[in-house]
């Protein structure tokens, strides 16, 4: 990998870090670990994020790119957990929502019959 290079990587993936706060990447390792992540998604099917000519490049190449542009994101745990609980109180509110619309169904089921 010539362009970017790790150091630009890095500094694009902590450009929204608050001096003084933790960068969420400290390491060449994440950046290697999250391009291999997407890479092999990219290669089970997943659609590329806004990459130009992607159906001519490489997995890890467009992986690349899509950190760099900034729509691939590398999340600290922080992060993913607010996310995850987020999500769960969807799925939970999504459930309730059925729940009540199968009941007021049932209830209402006569109407329909007659």
């Amino acid at each position: 990998m010539i362009h970017p290079s790790y150091v630009e990587l890095m500094k694009k993936v902590n450009d929204h870090v608050v001096v003084g706060e933790e960068p969420v990447v400290n390491s060449r390792y994440s950046i290697v670990c999250a391009t291999a992540k997407r890479a092999r998604e990219i290669i089970d099917g997943a659609e590329p994020m806004n990459v130009k000519n992607a159906d001519k490049k490489k997995a890890l190449s467009i992986a690349v790119e899509e950190l760099y542009n900034g729509d691939l994101k590398i999340l600290s745990e922080e992060e993913i957990e607010e996310k995850t609980q987020v999500l769960n109180q969807l799925k939970e509110d999504l459930s309730n929502d059925k729940n009540a619309y199968e009941k007021y169904i049932a209830s209402n089921s006569e109407d329909y019959n007659e």
